[in-house]
Parts: structure tokens; C-alpha cells; sequence
């Protein structure tokens, strides 16, 4: 059923193209087998248009990991080919992070949604705004779901590491099946490699940023906005921290940030604590709760996970910065600025860890 679902969207893909490039004034034939004459590689597809080819890679999801992984196979299969050979990565609906890494690479796209961003020496065609036809109904189950996300955060914290699934079962405090189905799928999505020896990832900015696509801060089980009476956002955490020395607690986003790189001063300082905070906490914070104005806030996680790999930072107990990273894409202020901060700082490369 799956080969039979790939070779109709490359039909489908195929013969878009060739309609896209009619309007543009190239006279176009359709090819569907997969040789391109000099190239020891099988693509998924090559169209024709007059002096130019297109090698069309097909992946059955839009999500930053299958494009990632497609545009690599196409930027190596297309390394020793002529320039008029065009690369082009097809899916059912492309996805935003998937749409910056093919603009990273310079690798064109296409999906079956009637979106496309083709451009080439003498070739530019954009085509943007058109909806997924391909959403699944209800919530699809995620690697990134709320439990899930421990695994992610695991192995970006150990990105030199590769545990086997019992070892990272234990680490993340979650059942050995559960671990299974969620590193199934990030295999799914080319993320990790199960390897004999245990879960590997290849590329921790792909892994972060797949995650990053899908995270969303305001699926949080509790957010209390309010305000605290202070003169400047790290006053304001260290007043809030020093009152919540007996309280299970995180500062993350700007404040996180702040304390771990010293980058970007910001007002507003957010909190992660185990349960409701109760009126007497609120009291002794000082806090008047409200949206109006607000520079604090409190926040209930839909997963204790948040707190794994939290660490005191000059008196301040800090979220790890890879979820500081994810919690500052829905903040204010100068949130964009630090988290490219925070990023660059403490994102593994090579043999680093975080």
C-alpha cells in the first residue's frame, strides 16, 4: 500500500511540475523512471524541461527530519551532475522548519498541497498559501508530546552518548514500551539511528529543531500571568528565588537565558513550579495576579520533564538550556535575540555536550 501511495504522489508531483513549468514557457515531457544518464544514484523521479532536469526525492511527511535526510541524499547524488540538474524534495505538505532547511541548502521543493519554491539559473517559481490537504484527522501521537519529549531532551543532553532503550527508559523514568513507540518514531522521522551498541542521533540541530517545530509553550497544564513589585527582571528572579528556596521550582525563557549566557536584559521572568501555587505562596511573593502589565510568570508543566537537567545558576535554579531554548519561541521582548544566544552557546557540535 505504501509503494503504491509513492508512486502516485510522484505521479501526482511529476506531473504538477511539468504543469508549473508550462506556465512558465517551458515545454515539458514527463519521465518517471528513475536513471538520470551519468548518475549512479536512483532517484525517486526525473522530469524533463528542455535543458533542464529535475530529480524529484520523495518523503511521506513534510517534518524537518524526513526533508532534512532527503535534501541530504539529493545534495549528494547531485554533487557530480551537471548544473541544469535541479534537486527537488516532494511532499505530501511541507512544513515550515522543513521549508527553511531546503532555503538553507538551496534545494528546491515541492507538495502535493500546490506549494512549491523552485529556484535555479533562470528558473524562479514560488507558489505559497495553499493548506494541507493531507492533515489527519484528531491529534496525531508525537515523539514531542509532553512525555515523549523526555527522550528528545535526554539524548540532546547526552549528544555524545547512545544508550540502549532499557538504559534510557530509566534515565527518563518512563516504561521501557512507552520509550519504544517514541524512538520509533524519531527513527521514523530519520532523527535517531538505532544502532547495536544503542540510540544514536546524528545531527543535534535537526533533532532540536524537528522538536522546536512542534513545541507549543501554551499547552502547558496551568499559566498565571501577574505582576511582582521589582526595578529590573534579574531583581525580580532573584527576589522570586530566594522566596521559593523550600519550593520545587525552574526560572526559564528570558530569566533562563539571562543566567546562563548574560544576554539580552528583559523584564518578564517565568517560572516553572511542581503544583497551583497556593494563595499563601502568592502572598509572600508579593504577586498580584493579572495580565495587565504583567512581568511574572507562573507555570503549572504538563510534564515534571521540564525539570530534568535543571541547574543553580549563581543562586537561581535554571531549566536546562535546551528547554529555555523552546520556551523563549513564546516569549516577548527581545525572546528571538536570546535564544539565538543560547543556542550558538550551548548547542553540542562535534564531540561537545551540553
Amino acid at each position: 500500500m505504501q509503494l503504491q501511495f509513492q508512486d502516485q504522489a510522484i505521479r501526482q508531483a511529476s506531473e504538477r511540475l511539468a504543469e508549473i513549468l508550462q506556465k512558465w514557457g517551458k515545454e515539458s515531457s514527463v519521465r518517471y523512471d528513475a536513471n538520470f544518464p551519468g548518475s549512479s544514484f536512483l532517484f525517486d523521479s526525473v522530469v524533463t524541461a528542455g535543458r533542464y532536469f529535475f530529480a524529484l526525492e520523495w518523503k511521506s511527511s513534510g517534518a524537518l527530519g524526513p526533508v532534512a535526510h532527503a535534501v541530504l541524499r539529493l545534495k549528494r547524488a547531485t554533487s557530480n551532475l551537471p548544473r541544469s540538474v535541479i534537486p527537488l524534495v516532494v511532499v505530501p505538505y511541507m512544513g515550515e522548519a522543513g521549508r527553511a532547511h531546503c532555503e538553507q541548502y538551496g534545494v528546491g521543493w515541492l507538495d502535493l498541497s500546490g506549494n512549491t519554491s523552485i529556484v535555479a539559473p533562470g528558473l524562479y517559481v514560488e507558489v505559497l498559501g495553499h493548506a494541507n490537504r493531507y492533515r489527519r484527522p484528531g491529534r496525531v501521537e508525537s515523539a514531542f508530546g509532553p512525555k515523549g519529549a523526555r527522550v528528545a531532551r535526554w539524548l540532546l543532553m547526552h549528544p555524545t552518548e547512545a544508550p540502549r532503550q532499557r538504559d534510557l527508559a530509566v534515565a527518563t523514568g518512563l516504561d521501557e514500551g512507552y520509550v519504544s513507540r517514541v524512538i520509533r518514531k524519531l527513527a521514523e522521522s530519520e532523527l535517531v539511528v538505532r544502532r547495536a551498541y544503542g540510540i544514536a542521533i546524528g545531527d543535534a540541530n535537526r533533532l532540536l529543531d524537528a522538536w522546536h517545530e512542534e513545541y507549543r509553550f501554551d499547552r502547558h497544564r496551568l499559566l498565571i500571568p501577574g505582576h511582582i513589585a521589582a526595578t529590573s527582571g534579574d531583581s525580580l528572579t532573584r527576589g522570586i528565588a530566594r522566596m521559593l528556596t523550600a519550593v520545587p521550582y525552574a526560572v526559564t525563557g528570558l530569566a533562563a537565558a539571562w543566567a546562563w549566557t548574560r544576554y539580552a536584559s528583559f523584564r518578564l521572568s517565568t517560572v516553572y513550579l511542581e503544583e497551583v501555587p497556593s494563595t499563601e505562596l502568592t502572598r509572600a511573593l508579593g504577586f498580584r495576579e493579572g495580565a495587565r502589565g504583567a512581568n511574572t510568570w507562573l507555570v503549572v508543566p504538563n510534564d515534571a520533564g521540564v525539570f530534568h537537567g535543571a541547574d543553580e545558576v549563581e543562586g537561581i535554579r535554571c531549566v536546562h538550556p535546551v528547554q529555555a531554548y523552546l520556551d523563549l519561541k513564546a516569549h516577548p521582548e527581545r525572546a528571538h535575540e536570546a535564544a539565538d544566544e543560547i543556542r550558538s552557546q550551548f548547542l553540542p557540535r562535534g564531540d561537545d555536550a551540553w
